[in-house]
């Protein structure tokens, strides 16, 4: 197992952890993210940022853990509190 990347000992540990879950519906989850992947590719302008590298590193981990691109996650997060979806939370 030395021949792993980062990214993969990290898969692993968190298996190991057990922390991987069964999906319940595999075909509603399918198309979920067969809905991602259609509106990734509808984009048509594209927008460069600068964020910092732990926001950056946050942003990867939450997209790795929901199985998506982190730039779509990124995008869906800009569409939904545009679209106000997306609300602060009162402490």
């Amino acid at each position: 197992m030395n021949n792993l990347e980062p990214e993969e000992k990290e898969i692993l540990e968190s298996y190991e952890r057990d922390e991987w879950r069964t999906i319940s519906d595999p075909k509603s989850e399918a198309a979920r993210y067969r809905g991602y992947a259609s509106a990734t590719f509808k984009k048509d302008k594209r927008v460069n940022i600068r964020i910092s590298q732990k926001d950056l590193t946050a942003i990867q981990k939450i997209a790795l853990e929901e199985g998506i691109p982190y730039q779509t996650l990124i995008a869906s997060v800009l569409h939904k509190y545009i679209s106000g979806r997306l609300t602060e939370k009162k402490a």
